[in-house]
Parts: structure tokens; sequence; C-alpha cells
């Protein structure tokens, strides 16, 4: 099983930029798809951006060209890097690795809080 926890939150004015990151142990990383969803206040949980583990992006169409997935599977670390943020990008933000097999797993990281206001 693996264990996430995310990190690199925080208050940030309309425009800047974040870089979340989130951390693996437990099992093996290079096996996992790895993924950032957001919940924001009232709203359901959303698939932001995700990174197969042949390195694959996949992004949400209202994050596309601002956000970047990464991963460094020697470290173990996946990013997230977020530019030009906009209010309605305010949400929690979940860290989420998946592997497909036999049944789909998926596990969470605690979430790390972005607020983006003036």
């Amino acid at each position: 099983q693996i264990h996430l926890v995310d990190s690199g939150g925080g208050l940030v004015q309309p425009g800047g930029s974040l870089r979340l990151s989130c951390v693996a142990s437990g099992s093996i990383f290079s096996a996992y798809d790895m993924g950032w969803y957001r919940q924001a206040p009232g709203k359901q949980r959303e698939l932001v951006a995700s990174i197969t583990i042949d390195g694959n992006t996949d992004y949400a169409v209202s994050v596309k060209d601002r956000f970047t997935i990464s991963r460094d599977n020697a470290e173990n670390r996946v990013y997230l890097q977020m530019d030009s943020l906009k209010p309605d990008d305010t949400a929690v933000y979940y860290c989420n690795a998946r592997r497909v097999g036999l049944i789909t797993e998926h596990y969470w990281g605690h979430g790390t809080r972005v607020t983006v206001a003036s």
C-alpha cells in the first residue's frame, strides 16, 4: 500500500504561482499512475491533472496551459506547478495514486489548501 503526503499549498494573489509536491512511500512509486484532484467548497472533487507510469499527461480544460504535472521516480515525488492562478483555482488539492490491475486501487494524500485571493 502506498502512502502519500502532499504539501505546498498556501495563499497567493491572482496571477501568482505555487508548486504542490507529493511524496510517496511504502510501495513502488513507478508502478502507479499519479494525479492531482481538487475540491472547492460546495463542489465535487475533480481531476486537475494526471501523469501515467509512462509519463503521459492529461489536464482539465480549466487548467490546461497554466498547470504542469511532473514526476520524479527516483525521488518518489509528483509535482503540480500552478501558474497564472485564478480565484476559481481556490480549493483543497489532493494527490492521488492509481494502480490498475484486476481491481483498480486508489490512494489519497490528506490534501493541501490553495487560496487565490487579493
